[in-house]
């Protein structure tokens, strides 16, 4: 079958979650980054991208350029501030109208694909996929049913319409992207996915910001001296930033600092000052200090500043934090699930954890913050294997399962007039 051009233009659906946000708080997370730095290396590809996004406030200008050949269309669709991500999908048919319009406002043909992020979007492009007669192609970045099964102790299980609306896109979907070969199992596994049509794209990392250098713990106030753990996320039981604060009472290492770099999100919205409350109650609240959400350039800092990076999720479809710390010669400490088991190289960049017991973490922390020369070794194993990851690479990856869905999609149409001829 002959091979058919690049994409000259592409629809990007992210319904929930806008790429301008700054990633750390609220909705705004990994998928946020991905986004980003993927959009732009398509542009530099020769593949437009137009990004469609719910608008969260009323100042927003319709469109944005955020960066060459790559705008952001800011879609009207609900209350402006308010909505939680749970009470988007009843928004969803103002959004996929909002899409449509503004398709409907140029020539036929505008856009040759369609590349829906989470399973909100992937409602959206499975009826924008029918109306343009294009490919669409979905990537689920976390799965309902796996998340319910590592759910963790008082999070909120994800609600059986999600699991339908994933099992729907899963099934309408032409092409499926996922961060590692764990997740494509997951969607075969769990969701009876078509092995054929899932295609595995690893995330990258920007190497030019993320990468080795001097340590700047005055720019967060931290002690010069001492032991720096650091965790970087959302603020929420999924991220489990709690086990780390439960594990430094738990170390012998008295001399410890912990740094929790994020802002509340999801069911952390119900208690936002827990943690607050667990470190006071534990007596530890002078070796914690929490960070607001920072930029790319602060997060590059902060991973420089700390002896360890901690990633204890109970679940993460790659987990782009422990990449970029490593990039930065931070060794990780990453629970053992989904895919911060390829984002982390046990033994050679970091170590991964079974399970989420406090004690054990607190053990492995210990182990490492009294072994120097073992870090040292960490940390240049954890160099090596970060510069194995960029986006380039995930750009390049992502435009050979464009070509071949377009390629399919139009053989198929091809067929289907010779049939009617007939």
């Amino acid at each position: 079958m002959a091979e058919w051009p690049t994409p000259r233009r592409i629809a990007t659906l992210s319904v929930h979650t806008s790429p301008l946000e700054q990633p750390g708080t609220g909705d705004a997370g990994g998928m946020n980054v991905y986004i980003v730095e993927v959009s732009k290396r398509l542009a530099r590809l020769g593949v437009e991208v137009e990004i469609f996004t719910r608008a969260t406030r009323g100042d927003l200008p319709p469109v944005v350029e955020m960066a060459p050949g790559v705008t952001v269309r800011h879609v009207t669709s609900g209350p402006f501030e308010g909505l939680s991500k749970e009470e988007l999908p009843a928004q969803l048919c103002a959004f996929t109208n909002g899409v449509l319009r503004a398709e409907a406002a140029h020539p036929p043909g505008r856009y040759d694909l369609i590349h829906s992020h989470y399973w909100l979007s992937g409602q959206v492009g499975w009826l924008a996929r029918e109306r343009w007669g294009v490919p669409h192609v979905h990537t689920a970045h976390t799965l309902a049913k796996v998340k319910n099964r590592l759910i963790a102790a008082g999070d909120r299980p994800e609600p059986k319409a999600r699991v339908i609306g994933e099992e729907q896109v899963i099934a309408e979907s032409d092409r499926l992207v996922t961060n590692t070969r764990f997740e494509a199992q997951d969607l075969v596994g769990y969701y009876d996915a078509d092995p054929a049509r899932v295609t595995v794209v690893q995330p990258g990392v920007d190497l030019d910001r993320f990468r080795p250098g001097r340590s700047d713990r005055r720019r967060f106030g931290l002690p010069e001296h001492g032991r720096v753990v650091a965790f970087v996320g959302r603020i929420q039981p999924l991220k489990a930033p709690d086990v780390l604060i439960s594990a430094l009472a738990a170390m012998s290492t008295s001399d410890t600092t912990l740094v929790i770099c994020g802002g509340p999100s999801g069911s952390g919205l119900e208690r936002p000052s827990a943690l607050i409350e667990l470190a006071e109650s534990l007596g530890v609240s002078d070796s914690v200090v929490f960070l607001p959400p920072q930029d790319s350039d602060g997060l590059a800092a902060l991973y420089r500043s700390a002896d360890l990076v901690a990633v204890p999720s109970y679940n993460e479809s790659f987990g782009l934090v422990a990449l970029e710390a490593q990039a930065c010669g931070t060794p990780v400490v990453a629970a053992a699930v989904g895919g911060l088991v390829t984002a982390v190289r046990d033994g050679l960049s970091g170590v991964l954890v079974d399970g989420h017991d406090p004690r054990e973490w607190a053990r492995v922390l210990d182990s490492l913050l009294a072994a120097p020369s073992l870090r040292r070794k960490l940390s240049d194993g954890a160099v090596s294997h970060a510069a194995g990851f960029s986006w380039d690479r995930t750009a390049e990856n992502l435009v050979q399962v464009y070509r071949e869905a377009v390629t399919e999609h139009r053989a198929l149409i091809a067929k289907r007039l010779e049939a009617y001829a007939w």
